[in-house]
């Protein structure tokens, strides 16, 4: 694990750097990790900071403790958002967070160390690869409260995994374990928990070998295949904000916080 101080004070993570290689953990663990709006402030912070930094030439980003990369978004700050609301911090948060670490010049490795749900699903993928622990699970359960999936994860989902898995796993908000993904391609490698972060750096180190200019423009040019459904995003937005508007969100999403099984009005 990478030891160093940091200079920054953060709130909700750590980000520790050793040479070339800088690590930001997620460090709400009593959470599981999930994003809030302070959170997703400090990554972008993080990734800023670090994107400016010409030591730095890998980043790697993992959650804190064994049970979760991150486990979804912070529920309880947006269930009662209005349609507008809702569109608002799906678009802000693509913006700031997770159209933001897709297109940085400087690799960001997901180090997938448990759950990662929903939002944490959604921040994975906009990673440029991903490698997992063995007993990670992943999946976008956002349906299951009445609302779509509104950090990216309707258009890189499918670009990852194909569509028809992309449809089934959204549709069924059902959880795939770290194997699957794998033969998915959802994630790269799937070790022991205490191999995940060794694996990492060792996979870091191999990047760092190769020239940093090179691999910004291979960054660009790879993203570049993907922008032809770019309104996707945007479709995206719109759907998450509307979803907010309905009935079935209003249920959904006080199930979830009541900690009871939701019964859907279906409007």
């Amino acid at each position: 694990m990478i030891k160093t101080k940091t200079t920054m004070n953060y709130q909700n993570i750590q980000v520790t750097k050793k040479d070339s290689l800088a690590q930001i953990t997620i460090n709400r663990p009593k959470k599981l990790n999930a994003l809030n709006k302070a959170t997703i402030q400090e990554l972008h912070t993080a990734f800023d900071t670090l994107e400016t930094d010409q030591s730095i030439k890998v980043i790697i980003l993992t959650g804190s403790g064994e049970k979760a990369f991150v486990a979804g978004a912070d529920i309880s700050e947006f269930a009662h958002f209005t349609e507008q609301e809702g569109a608002s911090l799906a678009k802000v948060g693509q913006e700031i967070l997770f159209d933001f670490v897709e297109n940085l010049d400087t690799p960001v490795i997901a180090a997938v160390n448990g759950f990662a749900l929903g939002g944490g699903l959604e921040l994975a993928m906009a990673c440029h690869f991903r490698i997992a622990s063995e007993n990670a699970k992943m999946g976008l359960p956002e349906v299951s409260l009445g609302v779509i999936p509104g950090y990216g994860g309707t258009q890189r989902l499918p670009q990852l995994v194909g569509k028809g898995k992309a449809m089934e796993m959204i549709m069924t908000a059902a959880m795939i374990s770290a194997e699957e993904a794998k033969q998915l391609g959802l994630v790269n490698y799937v070790v022991e928990l205490e191999a995940l972060l060794p694996l990492a750096e060792k996979l870091a180190g191999k990047i760092m070998r190769n020239s940093s200019v090179a691999i910004s423009a291979a960054i660009v040019a790879i993203n570049a295949g993907y922008k032809e459904p770019i309104t996707g995003f945007k479709t995206e937005i719109d759907s998450f904000g509307s979803c907010f508007a309905t009935a079935d969100f209003k249920e959904g999403t006080t199930a979830f916080l009541e900690k009871r099984k939701p019964n859907f009005p279906g409007n």
